[in-house]
């Protein structure tokens, strides 16, 4: 494998830092992470905010309810958030190209149609809504949705978002764990710091089953296989990249255990957006489900190129 230039919508040097933001203390984080990565890529930030309005025109237009002043307050709402936000911004990054858009669309269409053409769509861990963390919130919406790359920013057990640390990659062998290596890879040498190679073979969780590890110990000459097979799927990468320092590990069984785990000293946690029992079109998998709810770093959710 050689590394070749970009040229997708997403590797272009206009294509922004998109980031969510609703007014939450979890947004706030999300535009600091996302102000220094734009900073650093030197790309511009865009702040945006989708106040729904087209929702709310449409229920009001069911009870024959024309434009109202409700209309106009939710937008001076709305716009007052995305500049404090810009605000929040430009203090810390002075020199920083910021864009600031307020839209009638739902919040997670608007984010999953920036993801089309953005470098990355930022969202904070959770939101004003108290059930921000489960299915059916705006960031499961996108991280499943989205059209590139989007990284949810989650705060460690101090309620810091952790800058030091390796990248930590989860890699089970599918298409789409293919395009999160590239992205790991990258990330890890755009930062300097080394990469964490995660590959699990099982889908099982053998905690649920007493005595199942025993069953598997004799196993041990799939486990060598195994682990020539990830050196071999990271050699081309690390080839192009030979300025990251590869870590590998192998493990049976239990991949978000695993890698949730290793979000505990992590700065970043890349993952593909489905795994090996992944169905095309699908949501996400059940360990990129359990990972953008329950890691404990900022976790890059990986969609397949198209």
């Amino acid at each position: 494998m050689t590394a070749e230039p970009n040229t997708d919508a997403h590797h272009l040097a206009s294509a922004p830092v998109v980031v969510g933001v609703d007014g939450s203390e979890a947004a706030d984080s999300a535009v600091d992470w996302a102000a220094e990565l734009a900073d650093r890529r030197g790309r511009e930030l865009r702040i945006v905010h989708g106040a729904d309005l087209d929702g709310i025109r449409s229920a009001a237009a069911r009870y024959g309810i024309g434009n109202t002043p409700a209309l106009d307050a939710v937008r001076a709402s709305a716009t007052a958030l995305v500049q404090r936000s810009e605000q929040r911004a430009r203090r810390a990054r002075p020199g920083l190209r910021i864009a600031a858009e307020v839209a009638d669309s739902a919040p997670a269409r608007l984010l999953v149609h920036h993801s089309i053409t953005s470098y990355l769509v930022v969202l904070g861990a959770s939101g004003t809504n108290s059930v921000a963390t489960h299915v059916g919130s705006v960031l499961l919406a996108v991280a499943a949705h989205a059209r590139g790359t989007v990284a949810v920013v989650r705060p460690d057990n101090r309620h810091q978002v952790r800058t030091d640390g390796p990248v930590v990659v989860g890699v089970d062998g599918s298409p789409v764990s293919e395009d999160a290596i590239g992205k790991a890879f990258d990330e890890a040498s755009e930062r300097g710091v080394p990469l964490v190679a995660v590959h699990v073979w099982s889908d099982l969780r053998l905690t649920r089953y007493a005595g199942l590890g025993d069953f598997f110990s004799p196993l041990g000459n799939v486990q060598d296989t195994e682990i020539a097979l990830l050196a071999e799927r990271l050699a081309g990468w690390q080839a192009a990249y030979p300025d990251v320092t590869i870590e590998r590990h192998v493990y049976l069984a239990d991949p978000a255990r695993r890698l949730r785990d290793w979000s505990a000293t992590a700065q970043l946690l890349v993952i593909g957006s489905r795994g090996r029992g992944g169905v095309l079109g699908g949501l996400l998998g059940s360990t990129s489900n359990s990972l953008v709810q329950h890691s404990r770093c900022p976790v890059m959710v990986v969609h397949p190129t198209e």
